[in-house]
């Protein structure tokens, strides 16, 4: 009896160590593989962003909560200046999804609808015979022409000029095709509607964005960029060419509905969560941004309003980049995830595109 009871105790115990073993092995490979996440982004981004040259500023998103947030490089070369998360950048055509949930805002508010003309705006535009709506702006169909594909644009590049000044400067361009039968990116669409938001809500562009998105969302390390106006924490942009350059002076009224606002990669990640809890856009108004249309033949466009429609690993992506002079930025989202990554760098001379997938792929495993 004493000898089973002994017998009984060891097996037990051999059971209990085995458990033991097996749970810090479970706990191991856990652990492990987390940490190999990260080490494979941060083996990315140090090899992509050195600590004496331009910088980047990445942020993961989780849930809305921020898993991975991170600076690399410099956001000064000139002072030898390190970049910080906090750090301001210019995101250039990731404006466009500011102007286009505005516009969806006030398409809400029944001030407008994605069916009308612009000509209903813009009385005297030469449409060539087309029927150019609201909806072919946004969606990159109208086959008006990119006026940052105009040569003489130069010209007026430091310029303060008015938004109907800058629409009158591409207008009598020769449109590159009908609306509705192709899809070809164009900041031109994005230019009137800018125009547009101004004319429907009587204030500025930049006070609509302001009042009825930054302030509403308490996102207050993003605003309207300025050349002259003093902003905490901007980083400087650069140019590489033979060697860094600062950036090219251009006036904001340039790219001014297309990409002339400047954010943090922490009122990114403030803006997407606040889009899909539904607090500037009801639930089916934010699906028409995130749709992916069709063109006159029936192909998709891969484009919705203000967001490329892709996928990352056979999941669903919302996607946009932008690159004005000086800066590079990509953002991108898996809605079934709940899965923001975001990168803001300080040189136009890196795209920041495939590495922010990249990355994504990563987090999605």
């Amino acid at each position: 009896m004493h000898c089973l009871t002994e017998n009984l105790k060891l097996q037990m115990i051999q059971k209990f160590k085995k458990g033991l073993l097996l749970f810090i092995a479970i706990t191991f490979i856990a652990t492990g593989y987390s940490q190999t996440k990260k080490e494979k982004i941060d083996k990315l981004l140090n090899e992509k962003f050195k600590t004496n040259s331009t910088g980047a500023i990445v942020l993961i998103s989780k849930k809305g909560k921020p898993t991975y947030r991170k600076a690399f490089g410099l956001a000064n070369l000139e002072l030898n200046v390190k970049m910080t998360p906090e750090n301001r950048i210019e995101i250039g055509s990731m404006t466009k999804q500011f102007t286009a949930v505005s516009i969806l805002m006030l398409v809400e508010q029944g001030s407008i609808s994605l069916e009308d003309e612009i000509t209903k705006f813009i009385p005297d535009y030469p449409t060539h015979g087309q029927k150019i709506t609201v909806h072919h702006l946004l969606n990159h169909t109208s086959g008006i022409k990119s006026y940052t594909k105009i040569r003489k644009l130069s010209k007026i590049a430091r310029n303060d000029i008015k938004p109907i000044e800058l629409i009158n400067f591409f207008k009598d361009e020769p449109m590159d095709f009908n609306s509705g039968e192709k899809y070809k990116y164009n900041n031109s669409g994005y230019i009137i509607l800018g125009y547009i938001i101004e004319k429907t809500s009587g204030i500025s562009y930049e006070e609509f964005i302001q009042k009825h998105i930054f302030d509403t969302l308490n996102m207050k390390s993003s605003t309207y960029n300025s050349q002259s106006k003093l902003i905490k924490n901007r980083a400087s942009g650069y140019h590489k060419r033979k060697g860094y350059r600062n950036a090219m002076f251009i006036s904001f009224s340039l790219t001014y509905a297309a990409g002339s606002l400047t954010s943090t990669v922490d009122d990114l990640n403030t803006w997407q969560q606040a889009l899909i809890q539904y607090k500037l856009l009801k639930k089916e108004t934010l699906q028409k941004a995130y749709t992916n249309y069709t063109l006159n033949n029936g192909e998709k466009s891969n484009y919705g309003y203000g967001w490329n429609i892709k996928t990352i690993n056979d999941e669903l992506s919302y996607e946009h980049g932008g690159s004005i002079f000086g800066f590079k930025s990509m953002g991108v989202y898996i809605p079934s995830k709940n899965l923001y990554v975001v990168i803001l760098t300080n040189c136009d001379c890196i795209s920041p595109t495939q590495l922010t997938r990249d990355i994504t792929k990563i987090s999605i495993e």
